[in-house]
C-alpha cells in the first residue's frame, strides 16, 4: 500500500468524511461545516495521509495540530480511516507530526476513552497532570 504523507489543508467536507469513516463523527461537530472549516482554518498543522496520486488521492488520515513551533504542540486530531486502521499509518502521522513542529516542542494530546491503549502501544508516556474546562458546546 502506497501511501503519501505531506502537509497541507483539507476542505472541510474532506474532513468531515474522513472523521465519519474513522469513527470520530460521533466526538466532532460534523454537522457544523462552518464550525470544521475554522477549526481547519486555526489549526498551525495539519498531515494527512493519502493513498492514490497527487492531490486527487483518497484522504485515509489526518493529524491536526496547535503549535508555537517551539515549545508546545497540541495534537488535536487524530483520524484514520476504519479501513486503513492498524496498518500504520495513525503512527506515521504522529511522527511526521512531531517532525515537523521540531525536537524543541513536546507533543500532547487528549485520548478518546476507547483509544488510550494505542497510545500506550505506541510508547507515548501518559500524564497525571492534565486539567482541562470542557466545551459549553
Amino acid at each position: 500500500m502506497d501511501v503519501a504523507y505531506r502537509q497541507e489543508t483539507v476542505s472541510a467536507a474532506e474532513f468531515a468524511e474522513l472523521l465519519e469513516r474513522s469513527g470520530l463523527a460521533a466526538r466532532r461537530p460534523v454537522g457544523d461545516r462552518a464550525r470544521l472549516q475554522r477549526m481547519i482554518d486555526h489549526a498551525d498543522l495539519i498531515v494527512t495521509a493519502r493513498i492514490g496520486t497527487g492531490e486527487n488521492g483518497r484522504l485515509v488520515g489526518i493529524a491536526r495540530s496547535l503549535t508555537d513551533w517551539s515549545y508546545a504542540t497540541y495534537l488535536s486530531d487524530l483520524a484514520v480511516d476504519a479501513a486503513y486502521q492498524k496498518k500504520g499509518i495513525g503512527r506515521r502521522l504522529i511522527a511526521e507530526t512531531r517532525r515537523l513542529a521540531g525536537d524543541e516542542a513536546m507533543l500532547l494530546l487528549v485520548a478518546a476513552p476507547d483509544a488510550a491503549g494505542y497510545y500506550d502501544g505506541i510508547g507515548m508516556a501518559r500524564s497525571d497532570r492534565a486539567f482541562l474546562y470542557p466545551r459549553a458546546r
